[in-house]
This record gives structure tokens, C-alpha cells and sequence, in this order.
């Protein structure tokens, strides 16, 4: 079992303890995480992503998906079967899941789609403009008169 000390990360850095919690409990629930349905995380663009959950069996209205905060929750829950059936084999797993992913600040989910037993979530990074690079241009001119000129306007206001 991997374990990983993130007291370092206290003392030297502000602001990123929910990071380092976000890591531990990863670490931690790692050997918990259920391996049913099997999924895909691809990246299909710049700032944009898919999970494709295998969920054969399943159908549309057996699937919830919600987001709260920073989780994605996807949850499948079968309908109770109205006739019993008797089964030499059954292979084809069709038991309840939930399955939750964290997601990165700014990551929405846009849109779900149900084919061919495989749901696909899609999802974007949304940088707002206040958070994106921006350029500064930079003015010719003495700084002591830009100085006096701020004073003046700050005066004025």
C-alpha cells in the first residue's frame, strides 16, 4: 500500500489544502473504488472530455447522472424483473452501481447520451474571462508624471 505525506504541503503552501485532501482521499479510497461498470475518460479537444460508461442492460430511465459542487455522481439502479426467469448462465452483469468522479474546478458537464449500452457524458472546462491570460500593454512615458497624474485623478474622484 502506497502511502504519500502531505505535511510538507501544509507548511509550505497556502490555499491548497483542499488539493492535498482531494489527493489523500483518492489515495485512500483507491483500493474501495468499485470496478463496475467498466469506463473511459478520453480527452476529446483542448478543454473538453468524455466518459463513456459501459452500462449494457441498462436503460434511460435506470440512470441518473448528477453533479454537485465539484462530483459527478452516475448511479444505476435496475427495475425489479416482473417475471422470474431461470438462468443456466447469467454473465451480464445488471447489478445498482454509483460511481463518482471529482472534477477540476471549472469542469461542466454538457451533455449525456445513451447508445448501444455505452453512456457517454461530455464535459468542458470553462475558464471564466477573469481567470484567463490577458495582456498587459506596455506605455512609453516618465513614471514621476504618471504618478502625479493618478494623484490628481485620485484627488478629483
Amino acid at each position: 500500500m502506497r502511502t504519500l505525506d502531505f505535511s510538507p504541503l501544509y507548511r509550505s503552501a497556502i490555499g491548497f489544502d483542499r488539493m492535498a485532501n482531494l489527493l489523500d482521499a483518492m489515495l485512500t479510497s483507491e483500493q474501495k473504488q468499485p470496478t463496475y461498470p467498466p469506463y473511459d475518460i478520453e480527452l476529446t479537444g483542448e478543454d473538453s472530455y468524455r466518459i463513456t460508461m459501459a452500462v449494457a442492460g441498462f436503460e434511460q430511465s435506470e440512470l441518473d447522472i448528477q453533479v454537485e459542487q465539484n462530483r459527478l455522481t452516475v448511479s444505476g439502479k435496475k427495475a425489479e424483473e416482473k417475471q422470474q426467469r431461470n438462468y443456466l448462465h447469467r454473465g451480464i452483469a445488471a447489478r445498482n452501481f454509483e460511481r463518482r468522479f471529482q472534477l477540476a474546478d471549472h469542469v461542466k458537464v454538457t451533455d449525456a447520451k445513451l447508445a448501444n449500452g455505452l453512456l457517454h457524458i461530455e464535459l468542458v472546462r470553462e475558464i471564466p474571462e477573469a481567470m484567463k491570460p490577458r495582456k498587459i500593454e506596455i506605455t512609453e512615458g516618465n513614471l514621476l508624471q504618471h504618478n502625479d497624474q493618478d494623484r490628481k485623478a485620485e484627488a478629483a474622484a
